[in-house]
């Protein structure tokens, strides 16, 4: 919660206290009055005095629960402190294509020259190649870790991996 928020709500509660010691008091006065006529004869009664002490400490505290909440209403709050944190990115690697065969090599190439990714479909076009035989090189390129392949609906995108 922001300070002012806080010193809202210590403010709601002093008022409320307020309210409390004045209903207390005024029933303490009535009962003082009421024992006290018949005990001392109408003279004024020390038990009287005793309650404006009580009332006013009861005040005194209030006050200083007041002045409270003045000072964390105009108290700045804390600055957060934020830590960035800086990732360091490795040199890309160039792909190593020594290991592939000539179709596998043809697929990266593609890849590499459509921006890394494209549809299972249209790499089928662009190379010749049927659906069988795409399915079985994109195997291969997968578990070698060259390609990965995502599900889009009914089709496949292959995306080069870094």
């Amino acid at each position: 919660m922001e300070n002012k928020q806080v010193s809202w709500i210590i403010f709601g509660i002093t008022v409320i206290m307020i309210i409390i010691v004045f209903i207390f008091n005024s029933a303490l006065k009535d009962i003082v009055e009421a024992s006290c006529g018949l005990a001392h004869g109408g003279d004024s009664c020390p038990m009287l005095d005793t309650i404006k002490t009580q009332t006013n400490i009861s005040l005194a505290i209030i006050a200083v629960v007041v002045l409270i909440g003045f000072y964390i209403m105009f108290q700045k709050p804390k600055e957060k402190i934020v830590v960035k944190t800086k990732t360091i990115k490795e040199k890309k690697k160039p792909l190593d294509l020594s290991g592939l065969e000539s179709d596998e090599k043809k697929v990266v190439d593609v890849l590499i020259a459509e921006g890394k990714a494209m549809f299972q479909a249209d790499l089928m076009e662009k190379l010749g190649i049927g659906k069988v035989g795409m399915t079985r090189l994109l195997d291969k390129l997968e578990a070698k870790q060259m390609i990965e392949r995502k599900r889009r609906g009914m089709n496949n995108v292959v995306v080069l991996r870094d």
